[in-house]
């Protein structure tokens, strides 16, 4: 089945371009000028990945993905001009996958494309596997924390807890190599999926999210343990 990819950019030249260097490719391309659009060809079709520029009429490329992410877990790949950390953070903060900032080679952004595309074909795999083998439960269970990999579901004292789709990916990763020290940079290209263009804050960033959601202490972590000058480790 032909993966569907949807360009939301108002530059027509560069939506030209991406499209036609998409379909070389073997991808189905829809393409939308402005938020309020993609939207609604997000919601009617439901592509595979987004390619969601930030400077937007109308509605940004912000408030876009973030409608995104109360609904789908569509892989979403932000294009900016302005190669700024805020940008960058804020980016990330509404759920963003990745971020490419402009102007970049047509190479680099099928790289980042194709690699996200096969982390998604991945994880649907590893849960399929899941799903199918009687010898697995489903859920897993940490003291107070409890994980449901097939429902993507993560409750903390019974309660659910609101994880955005990449935020619950690091924490599965983290606890199916619980008591093991991970680098940021195998964390990086293990649930992102590719080797991540700049540097590994990243990893820091969605950390410190789900330490607010699952520690009871965020500042005295007893789950999610930093391990200096290295990376992190899930104790199990």
């Amino acid at each position: 089945m032909t993966e569907l990819i949807l360009i939301v950019e108002d530059e027509v030249s560069l939506q030209e371009t991406l499209a036609y260097n998409l379909k070389k490719q073997g991808y189905e391309i829809e393409v939308a000028g402005d938020g309020q659009k993609a939207l609604e060809l997000i919601r009617k079709n439901k592509p595979d990945l987004i390619l969601l520029d930030i400077m937007l009429p109308g509605i940004d490329g912000f408030e876009v993905c973030r409608r995104i992410r109360t609904e789908f877990s569509t892989p979403v790949l932000m294009l900016t001009a302005r190669d700024d950390e805020i940008d960058r953070v804020v980016g990330l903060e509404v759920g963003a996958d990745d971020y490419l900032t402009k102007p970049f080679s047509m190479r680099e952004l099928i790289a980042r494309v194709k690699a996200m595309l096969r982390r998604v074909q991945i994880i649907r795999e590893e849960l399929k596997s899941i799903q199918q083998s009687d010898d697995i439960s489903m859920a897993i269970e940490f003291g107070n924390l409890k994980i449901d990999s097939g429902r993507r579901e993560v409750r903390v004292n019974d309660h659910v807890v609101n994880l955005k789709p990449k935020e619950f990916d690091l924490l599965y990763y983290l606890i199916k190599h619980k008591n093991q020290v991970l680098t940021r940079d195998h964390i990086l290209e293990s649930v992102w999926g590719w080797e991540y263009i700049g540097d590994s804050r990243t990893v820091d960033v969605h950390v410190r999210w789900i330490r607010e959601k699952i520690e009871s202490d965020p500042s005295k972590p007893e789950k999610i343990i930093t391990v200096r000058g290295t990376g992190y480790r899930f104790e199990g």
